[in-house]
């Protein structure tokens, strides 16, 4: 039986790839003026914050699996069109899937070390942990997002968890 850490894990992979859905699908209603438009978020734009997003699963993915494309700049534009950014994301969601739902216990107990994108310094922790700040980096910048498209559209998609959990258990996220 698979332990409860397990379990939060597995689950939070599939909802980053259930929200990440919601917030192309939203971001695709938008003109491409508003799309790319300094509105004052820290990566400026529905475009950077959602380029970002890609960037830090792509250093974090390396990290964890020490595969794959690694940006050194947080701040990277890997895609200039959303549809092309659209299909890395879902790629890189499918990859973050099968990883962490791959993991074992004895794996969540394991340790990597790694390079900071901004300092030279190998660090070292436990993975759970690291995982742990990965998600909750993706939600702090899907939350970013989500303001960004209610002020936009004034129309943002649900993205609660606990809304995520209720669709599943139907069989419908």
């Amino acid at each position: 039986m698979q332990s409860l850490l397990k379990q939060h894990f597995d689950t939070f992979a599939r909802y980053n790839a259930w929200a990440n859905t919601r917030l192309f699908d939203a971001a695709a209603l938008l003109s491409d003026a508003d799309y790319r438009a300094d509105r004052g978020a820290f990566f400026r734009s529905v475009h950077g914050t959602l380029n970002h997003l890609l960037v830090t699963d792509r250093v974090w993915m390396f990290r964890f699996t020490g595969e794959g494309d690694s940006p050194d700049r947080l701040d990277t534009i890997l895609f200039e069109q959303l549809e092309s950014l659209r299909h890395a994301r879902e790629t890189e969601d499918a990859r973050i899937v099968r990883y962490v739902t791959g993991l074992d216990d004895a794996s969540l107990e394991s340790a990597i070390t790694y390079r900071r994108v901004s300092t030279p310094e190998a660090i070292t922790q436990p993975l759970a942990p690291a995982l742990a700040h990965w998600f909750n980096h993706q939600a702090h910048h899907r939350g970013q997002v989500h303001a960004l498209l209610t002020g936009l559209a004034r129309r943002a998609p649900e993205l609660d968890l606990l809304f995520y959990q209720r669709l599943a258990e139907k069989g419908v996220a």
